[in-house]
């Protein structure tokens, strides 16, 4: 009896699975494919909905979905940027089209200050230094007070200065009355002659006595104004900066007793630096004034100068010569002392189609150059041929006057690849 209850009751719970399944519409084969594979659900309703956009008639949004996807793969290899990522990116823009490819020669080569912007402030008297103003690195005008000096020295210089002037002053004073006495023929020639000889003499000590101050740096307005009143500022000497730049070297210190030799700063524009190029004997009938050259460091950092000198002599121990160009360095980036190479162009071949290299960017294993569009920048495939150290030539891929990306074209690769990771690529 329990036996039969038993497969009774098996009996109807199978008959109630059926009617569920039933109901729910579910197949038994497609609840054991999503065991297997989670995916297989989301293909099998992809498929349904696709028979049933046939069945229903929905065209529409059969071609609205396909409308929206064919957009989305079309962004993918277009970076858009605004106006302001494309500064803050440095991206620069340049125009395909033919030119001369180059062959270039590097020099090595060191940068070096101006000598006709560097100057030695010396104190022209020896002293003790009372005042320090200026430290290492600081920027300088032109008459600046660096420091001043306790100086012994000046103070004789400027006590001979007065007395000059005041015997000048009581010799030109007698010379005017005896010459007022001799044309009254109150007073004889020979004292006349006597007072004229003695101005002279007087006048000639304190020129003597100026001169030495002038030497000093003392204006005449300062010299006639001098009184031996001036009892705080009779020994004091102010060492000032001759030329606008910055203090690069120091050697002054509060209290230190300084030489009239002494170098007590040293003073550099530094707006304006050389570049000394060592050019081998081989290459001297190649390199001229005038001639661009390609200056790079080794941060990466290029610029690109003039050459204003080439030495007409050769070293005889390493037979080699000097070139030297001027570079704007406002920005400080060419320090003094770096080492640096120089690309100078020995002869170039003329090409149909030639750009940057940096342009040139890999990305799937093809060489891409970026170019602008309407949308954006999108990398073009390209095939190069020949190339130098700064040019190469394009041999397919782009047309004469195609607008390309020079510089930047790196950053727009790692937003193209950051894109490809869903993160997008429109800033």
């Amino acid at each position: 009896m329990k036996e039969s209850n038993y497969r009774t009751s098996v009996f109807t719970g199978w008959i109630v699975a059926l009617i569920l399944v039933g109901s729910l519409g579910i197949r038994p084969g497609i609840a054991e494919v999503a065991n297997e594979d989670p995916h297989a659900e989301e293909e099998e309703n992809d498929e349904d909905g696709h028979e049933d956009g046939h069945g229903d008639g929905r065209e529409d949004g059969r071609e609205d979905g396909h409308e929206d996807g064919h957009e989305e793969h079309q962004g993918e290899d277009i970076v858009r940027l605004q106006a302001e990522a494309i500064r803050e990116f440095g991206i620069e823009i340049g125009e395909a089209g033919p030119g001369n490819l180059a062959k270039y020669t590097r020099l090595p080569g060191e940068v070096v200050i101006d000598p006709d912007r560097l100057v030695h402030v010396v104190p022209r008297v020896s002293g003790v230094a009372r005042e320090v103003y200026k430290r290492l690195g600081d920027q300088v005008k032109r008459g600046d007070v660096l420091a001043e000096l306790e100086s012994r020295e000046l103070a004789e210089l400027k006590s001979t200065y007065l007395v000059a002037r005041e015997r000048f002053g009581l010799a030109e004073k007698t010379f005017t009355r005896e010459e007022k006495l001799w044309r009254e023929a109150i007073s004889s020639e020979r004292d006349y002659l006597a007072a004229e000889q003695n101005l002279a003499e007087q006048r000639i000590e304190m020129r003597a006595a100026e001169q030495k101050l002038h030497a000093l740096g003392f204006s005449n307005a300062y010299l006639q104004a001098l009184t031996f009143d001036e009892d705080e500022y009779f020994t004091r000497y102010e060492l000032r900066a001759s030329l606008q730049g910055t203090v690069i070297e120091k050697h002054i210190s509060l209290g230190e007793v300084i030489k009239d030799d002494a170098e007590a700063f040293v003073i550099a524009d530094l707006n304006l630096v050389w570049v000394k190029l060592t050019v081998y004997q081989k290459d001297l009938s190649s390199v001229r004034p005038g001639q661009s050259v390609r200056i790079s460091k080794e941060d990466g950092s290029t610029v690109t100068g003039k050459i204003s000198y080439v030495s007409p002599m050769v070293d005889e121990v390493t037979r080699t010569a000097v070139a030297i160009l001027e570079l704007n360095n406002e920005n400080g980036q060419w320090r003094p002392g770096s080492f640096v190479a120089g690309l100078v162009a020995m002869e170039a071949r003329s090409v149909a189609l030639l750009i940057r290299k940096s342009a040139l960017q890999t990305i799937e294993g093809e060489r891409v150059v970026f170019v602008e569009t309407t949308e954006g920048f999108e990398p073009q495939k390209v095939r190069v041929g020949r190339s130098n150290e700064v040019d190469v030539e394009i041999v397919a891929g782009l047309a004469v006057g195609q607008r390309y990306v020079v510089e930047g074209a790196f950053t727009l690769k790692a937003q193209l690849a950051k894109g490809s990771f869903g993160d997008g690529h429109s800033h």
